[in-house]
């Protein structure tokens, strides 16, 4: 049983192949493309993946999209006809819509073939099934409450049930406009970043203030008997004018979502490129707080509703770690299990499951506890593109390279770190990094001045020996996907400061020796030299997707004030 999952005419674009049943590749579209947040339809994610597999799109046996067009149509038409949306919105949905019922057709383009030569059913799963079935399915419980929480899609922003086996049962949704997704990308307009997905740099910036201004941002929302939450519609627009999402450019743009009245509350809006100030930092924090009321007495209302003690989350507001790493504290859920790409990119290997398990029933056979699902490109591949840029290098074997790239790292170089399969979901975990040493205080402006430029205020992250974790994080279990936040021992803080946010908190990894051996190797060297088995972990990129082939990890090492290059069995250093 071959099925293809896609998140297609949509942002974060990406395919998930199973072949024979298994999975077998999962990987996003912009990094075949090199545009962040690549919308339309995977091309290239489908061609590699099927590529990997050894397989045609005559092979497929189901095609399914993370898409329905006839979901809550009812309620999508009534809305429609009564907040009359510009004819150009109203013309881009109605394009989207038609090449979701194409979907077929398109899949026979890229492949070259007439559409009546697949054989492949085309499933459309509504898109909040699809986010649950993407964590729930591959998560180590056989029974669990599900919570998809995002700004939208297919009409319904958060979408609860529950999970038993090979089965989804919906038990209640929060209908558009009202989202806390929207909200929070309302407030991170508010602030000045207005690229999509820069919701996360609000998080970040979060801890840097205090919640001052939490009374008057309760005025946007209104939790409901039943768990749920309405917006005050009247600080919005996206109820009235439609959220305008294009991507001529192959990058979505959002518009605004907030109205006059927002900033009639908070004052005025920060431009882009203006002085982050105090109040900022006062007003990040503030939404933060606000988040987390809600969603987690939304979570305290579904443990009781469904008396269950395991919780699998997905959407976009599942990538807040800040507010992941208090479920366990603040709500009865036990255990969390967070599919690695919560965001609409996991949608594809969502609805590939749902069509698995929930429409063909077939029973469940796999945990995902690794990201490693993207391409691999082979030692003399590597060794192809070093000498292509008349790079010199040394080739060690595993051991010995792990040695003495520990040796550099903990000498105060900057290492890029590439080997194996590149990730699914949006973190660098060990395959595409930049690994450097978490002791130096300075390491964050290094990184910043030298390789990342980004904004200052941005945390950087740890990846873990994942049995030593427990001494240097107060965490209650491994956490591989980097998707929740907790608090770096007080005792530790000092020897780690390059990690250690603003408000003592880390977003860490935990390195299996069974997932990831060589990152392990890695990361265990630098131990025994240093006494500390953590590294500073950032993603292998600079204002671009990461990388995927050697020939762009050489180009970013090359560019960049980068020491050291890994490439696969091969070290590169600028100055040995």
């Amino acid at each position: 049983m071959n099925i293809l999952g896609l998140n297609a005419y949509h942002g974060d674009a990406s395919a998930a192949l199973f072949a024979g049943g298994r999975l077998s590749g999962a990987m996003e579209e912009e990094r075949f493309t090199r545009l962040k947040h690549q919308a339309g339809f995977p091309t290239l994610a489908v061609q590699h993946a099927l590529a990997q597999a050894g397989l045609t799109a005559a092979d497929l046996d189901h095609i399914a999209i993370s898409r329905d067009s006839n979901a809550h149509l009812h309620k999508k038409l009534l809305f429609a006809l009564s907040k009359g949306p510009s004819l150009a919105l109203l013309r881009n949905r109605l394009t989207n819509a038609s090449k979701l019922r194409d979907v077929k057709a398109s899949v026979a383009e890229l492949a070259g073939v007439a559409e009546s030569s697949l054989k492949a059913e085309v499933h459309r799963v509504e898109h909040h099934r699809a986010h649950m079935a993407s964590a729930f399915f591959v998560s180590p419980f056989e029974r669990a409450a599900l919570l998809s929480i995002d700004g939208f899609g297919d009409f319904v922003s958060t979408m609860w049930g529950r999970g038993c086996g090979s089965t989804i049962e919906v038990d209640g949704w929060v209908e558009f406009p009202h989202s806390m997704g929207l909200l929070y990308t309302a407030i991170t307009q508010y602030l000045g970043f207005g690229k999509y997905g820069d919701e996360f740099k609000v998080m970040g910036l979060a801890p840097y203030g205090q919640p001052e201004y939490l009374d008057a941002l309760r005025r946007l929302v209104r939790v409901t008997a039943n768990g749920g939450f309405e917006l005050d519609l009247s600080y919005f627009i996206h109820h009235s004018e439609g959220v305008n999402m294009t991507w001529e450019s192959g990058s979505p743009t959002i518009g605004d979502v907030f109205s006059p009245k927002l900033e009639a509350l908070l004052g005025p809006r920060r431009r882009t490129g203006e002085p982050l100030e105090p109040k900022h930092q006062h007003i990040a924090a503030s939404l933060q707080v606000l988040l987390e009321e809600v969603v987690l007495g939304l979570l305290r209302q579904l443990a009781a509703k469904t008396g269950l003690t395991d919780l699998c989350m997905a959407g976009g507001v599942a990538l807040n770690c800040t507010m992941n790493g208090k479920i366990q504290q603040d709500t009865p859920f036990e255990r969390v299990y967070i599919q690695p790409a919560a965001y609409d990119g996991g949608t594809s290997l969502g609805a590939a499951l749902y069509v698995k398990h929930q429409v063909l029933g077939a029973p469940r056979d796999f945990v995902m506890d690794h990201t490693y699902w993207g391409l691999e490109y082979p030692p003399d591949k590597c060794r192809a593109a070093l000498e292509a840029h008349g790079l010199r290098y040394r080739e060690l074997e595993e051991e010995p390279l792990a040695e003495a790239a520990a040796d550099l790292i903990a000498a105060g170089n900057i290492v890029g770190w590439y080997q194996g399969r590149f990730e699914w979901g949006p973190r660098a975990l060990g395959n595409r990094s930049i690994v450097c040493d978490p002791r130096r205080a300075d390491m964050k402006d290094i990184l910043n001045s030298r390789i990342k430029h980004r904004e200052s205020f941005r945390p950087f992250a740890p990846s873990v020996l994942e049995e030593r974790a427990g001494e240097w994080f107060a965490m209650g279990e491994a956490s591989p996907f980097m998707l929740m936040t907790c608090q770096v021992r007080p005792e530790r803080q000092a020897q780690v400061p390059a990690i250690t946010h603003v408000d003592g908190t880390a977003r860490q990894q935990t390195v299996s020796r069974r997932t990831n051996p060589k990152y392990w190797a890695l990361i265990d060297a630098f131990e025994r030299k240093t006494g500390v088995p953590i590294v500073l972990n950032t993603s292998f990129n600079e204002n671009e997707p990461v990388v995927n082939t050697p020939d762009e990890a050489i180009a970013c090492y090359l560019r960049n004030d980068m020491d050291v290059l890994v490439l696969g069995p091969y070290l590169v250093e600028k100055h040995p």
